[in-house]
């Protein structure tokens, strides 16, 4: 237990020079259209990592059954999110629709 400390602060300090690094590198190169663009999906890449399994596999097991209040609810929350490009109404909408789901359904 008494290790820990040495770790955690070896792992902070590298962890800001990495970030440091970036920062310091992007700052006197200039990046290539195509990377501009390419980091443009990443936010949606790891949002998409996370929740989709979230929604499709709830107890780690695949669930597309067609009460399944977290499939319907991001179904929902995609619409939305297409429909009006806007983050606070897609998280209102979904989770409003997951908790009055999985009361109606009673889970």
């Amino acid at each position: 237990m008494n290790n820990i400390w040495p770790v955690m602060l070896i792992l902070g300090a590298l962890t800001f020079l990495t970030r440091l690094s970036f920062i310091g590198l992007f700052h006197r190169w200039q990046t290539p259209d195509l990377i501009k663009r390419a980091l443009r999906y990443v936010p949606v890449a790891a949002l998409t990592a996370i929740i989709v399994p979230e929604m499709l596999m709830p107890d780690g097991v695949l669930n597309l059954h067609p009460f399944n209040p977290r499939l319907l609810a991001g179904l929902l929350a995609i619409f939305v999110a297409m429909r009006t490009r806007s983050v606070t109404w897609t998280i209102a909408l979904g989770m409003a629709a997951f908790w009055l789901l999985r009361w109606l359904l009673g889970m």
